[in-house]
């Protein structure tokens, strides 16, 4: 299975809100993702583009079986040709290195 399928029990490990300076230098490396929102609505969002609804659909059902296998659900707005991938962690009120490691994921499911 490779590292982005493989799932990883999140129960085991602690999380934690990163602080504002981790997240802005760990979202200098994701291409494209920006902070959005404030306080307990603060997310990390990415707005993919695509030639056609079917590929948009291929990517959400490809997003969807990477965030099943991770426990890490993001909320998705889906339109003909984009979708939107916003994701926080609930329990930690903020951004944890979980939504870091996800947003890597869906990023590698479109690397050539």
């Amino acid at each position: 299975m490779t590292s982005m399928l493989k799932k990883k029990d999140w129960s085991t490990q602690t999380r934690r809100a990163l602080t504002a300076t981790e997240i802005v230098a760990k979202l200098a490396d994701l291409d494209g993702w920006k902070l959005t929102g404030d306080g307990a609505d603060v997310a990390i969002e990415k707005t993919y583009r695509f030639t056609n609804y079917y590929e948009t659909i291929s990517f959400v059902n490809a997003v969807a079986f990477v965030a099943n296998a991770q426990d890490h659900h993001p909320d998705l707005s889906v339109h003909y040709n984009r979708c939107v991938v916003r994701l926080n962690t609930h329990d930690v009120n903020g951004i944890s290195a979980t939504d870091i490691e996800c947003a890597s994921r869906f990023d590698g499911l479109l690397a050539a």
